[in-house]
């Protein structure tokens, strides 16, 4: 559940898409001490300390931006930045006489992302287990030997991708469909590309009408935001479905008439699940209910229930690795019990996205920093005030094809502009699938851009953004007509 770098950027960024971008990332914060008294921010706006922390973030953006060229990982400028940006802050404060202030601002952004860390921790967790289970490759291995047509595999892999990425997430759900594809496309480049756009955009869409499917969606969800006409719950999320299903299906429909025609050849292998692989899929769904139980019945954080589901899948791993692993041999009647490799749960742990987490870490404190220097009451006002909710939302979703999703949508849930239902869910929405205009746009298509280099390719993709941009309209268009009771 996450993402990487974007690449080609500093090429795309026109006068206005810089100001909307300012006028979206910097945010002011309201914090309370433990009495409930409001706190007197400093407005740092004026101050050297200000524009400094701004080009620090900015610097550091630019360098995650370049990761493909650099390698150097993302997280790694956005954290230095986060340290010295809250220094700065620290230092201004202490020598105000208010050092508490800056305390419990960064202890509120701290709060903020253990909850988001420590539930992406766990879900990347499960994610792991069932790939080391094998479940995700006896998928793949399944389509494989039903010898689809191209048309018939560019349709499957793309339900497939819209309806896995609910419950795993966007970039894992399309490196899988992506695998599949290019074992049975071969040399076909041109049916590789269509696929391979078709697949992001499902993926993408798939995890916009779920509080598991993308970052910034389970950011809305654990807000516990109170819209202007209601509590937005975990079900509010699925009056997205059928706008998220346009905003595939447009595209799909007019990419479809340009797969060639023809049948790729099957594979005779197929692949089981590892003993155990049913149990932790069981386990995980279990999970997702205690999540969702959590929240909605105990008013609890859901984090709190995907933690105990993680507990859950420790015990269960603890029985697997007690009995070891059962071999099969080529002779189907006999099992082979030598040598037997354990199953050990840390070892999905380890092999969680530590990057991206810690790139999250950066990104929150970066953002809450800024928010708290005190950039944005106006700013605030121009967009959501000036343009009005819908137009601000709508632009975030294009703004959100060039620029990641996390610090966008974390700035708009640190500023809080009062909206209606509809609106927070509009937001929701073309944050979750505006990534898909371009290939950077998303951690699904930076993945694929490198899993499928040479065939899906930034500029394969932007030939068929008219195609996709006309399923981003249609999805916004079919919200506002189907949910306009939440405006």
């Amino acid at each position: 559940m996450l993402l990487l770098s974007r690449t080609l950027v500093s090429t795309l960024f026109t006068r206005n898409a810089l100001l909307a971008l300012i006028s979206i990332l910097f945010c002011s914060t309201a914090f309370a001490t433990g009495n409930g008294e409001q706190l007197q921010k400093l407005d740092l706006t004026a101050h050297w300390v200000g524009p400094a922390s701004l080009l620090l973030f900015f610097l550091a953006y630019l360098l995650v931006m370049g990761e493909e060229f650099t390698h150097l990982r993302k997280s790694k400028p956005t954290m230095l930045a986060a340290g010295i940006i809250w220094a700065l802050i620290g230092w201004v404060y202490v020598q105000g006489g208010m050092p508490q202030m800056a305390e419990v601002a960064v202890r509120h952004n701290l709060l903020e992302y253990a909850e988001l860390m420590l539930f992406l921790l766990a879900a990347m967790t499960y994610i792991n287990a069932m790939d080391e289970r094998y479940v995700f490759e006896s998928l793949r291995s399944w389509l494989m030997y039903k010898g689809f047509s191209l048309q018939a595999l560019f349709w499957v892999t793309g339900v497939l991708a819209f309806f896995i990425s609910p419950v795993a997430d966007n970039l894992t759900t399309a490196l899988l469909m992506s695998a599949v594809v290019m074992a049975v496309a071969g040399s076909n480049k041109k049916f590789t590309l269509l696929a391979c756009i078709n697949i992001v955009v499902a993926a993408n869409a798939g995890g916009a009408f779920s509080p598991f499917g993308d970052i910034t969606t389970l950011m809305v969800w654990q807000k516990n935001i109170i819209a202007t006409n209601g509590a937005i719950t975990f079900w509010t999320f699925f009056s997205l479905f059928l706008p998220a299903l346009v905003n595939w299906l447009v595209p799909a429909a007019i990419m479809s008439f340009a797969v060639p025609k023809g049948k790729p050849s099957g594979s005779n292998n197929i692949v089981e699940m590892k003993r155990g692989g049913l149990g932790v899929i069981l386990l995980f769904l279990l999970t997702i209910t205690m999540a969702v139980g959590y929240h909605n019945f105990l008013h609890l954080p859901p984090v709190i229930g995907m933690l105990t589901g993680l507990a859950l899948l420790k015990i269960f791993s603890y029985f697997l690795m007690r009995n070891g692993e059962v071999h099969k041999t080529t002779d189907e009647d006999q099992e082979d019990l030598g040598s037997p490799v354990p199953f050990d749960i840390f070892r999905s742990v380890a092999r969680a996205e530590w990057d991206t987490l810690f790139f999250f870490y950066g990104v929150v404190l970066c953002v809450g920093g800024l928010g708290f220097i005190g950039y944005l009451a106006m700013l605030s006002e121009t967009m959501y005030q000036g343009w009005g909710a819908i137009n601000a939302n709508i632009a975030v979703g294009v703004i959100s094809a060039v620029v990641d999703n996390i610090p966008v949508m974390f700035a708009i849930l640190t500023m809080m502009p009062e909206m209606s239902m509809g609106n927070w869910m509009l937001v929701t929405l073309t944050a979750g699938v505006g990534g898909s205009l371009l290939s950077i746009g998303s951690a699904a298509g930076v993945a694929l851009m490198g899993q499928a280099r040479g065939t899906y390719t930034f500029f394969g993709h932007l030939k068929w953004m008219p195609a996709i941009a006309a399923g981003y309209a249609a999805s916004i268009a079919t919200h506002m007509l189907l949910n306009s009771d939440m405006f």
